[in-house]
This record gives C-alpha cells, structure tokens and sequence, in this order.
C-alpha cells in the first residue's frame, strides 16, 4: 500500500552545518510547562492552609488558671520545668494555632502581661489557656 509521502520516509534527518544540536535537556525546556500567574500556587496553599480560632475560656477555667498563675509566681525561684499552652495568631490571616512550650520561666511581667522564658521565648499572658508545672 502506497501514500503520498512514501518517498519522505527514507530521507536522512537534517543536521546544519553552522549551528551546533541542540542538547535532550534545553529541547525538553522548550516543551515545559511555565507559571503564567506568578505567585497563584502560593496564593492557593495559603488559602488551603488552616487555622484554629481562640476559644474563650469558661469562669472555672479562668479561675483555674489565675490560681496557677498565683502558684507560678509564687514558686518562679525554683526553676521547675514549666509547660504553657497559648493562643498564637497567625500573621498572615485570620486565626492561628495553639502552641504548647516546656521550659523554666524567666519572669511574669504582670506591667505588660507577658511571661518570659528562659529559652527567650516571650508568651502574652492573655493568650495562655493551660499551664502545667510540678512544684516540689
């Protein structure tokens, strides 16, 4: 069975003779997808990405609370390994994330609301929603 282009099947692929061949890798470039939105993957793992909200404490728990803030700052001298929850916002949008760091407390600021840790970690005390420590 014959076609029209019968006589192209047997011709010899063309190599110029002043330009040099191309390499597989930069010819498969050519034929790659590009980012026409610069930018929109980002945009869209933001979007995806979740956040929890802050939950407001009962009556119970904020008494619970302020009583180990009490005992806390009572026995802040004696270095004991500390474990603090707090409400962390997230910078970019709405919400955050709810963190959980153990360490020794440097010092509760009562002025600014603030406790420091030893580790430098700097926690506002509006944002705690546990604390759990051993004192001896």
């Amino acid at each position: 069975m014959s076609t029209q282009y019968d006589d192209m099947l047997y011709i010899p692929h063309h190599v110029s003779p002043t330009k040099p061949q191309m390499s597989m890798a930069d010819r498969a470039a050519q034929f790659s997808p590009f980012a026409a939105l610069t930018g929109h993957d980002a945009a869209i793992k933001e979007t995806a990405r979740l956040t929890d909200r802050k939950t407001e404490l009962t009556e119970d728990a904020l008494n619970a609370l302020n009583s180990k803030f009490q005992t806390l700052s009572q026995h802040i001298h004696d270095r004991s390994e500390v474990s603090i929850t707090y409400f962390r916002p997230d910078e970019r949008k709405a919400g955050g994330s709810y963190v959980t760091v153990c360490g020794v407390v440097r010092k509760i600021d009562s002025i600014h609301r603030v406790i420091q840790m030893m580790n430098g970690t700097i926690i506002p005390a509006d944002d705690v929603s546990d604390i759990r420590f051993d004192i001896i």
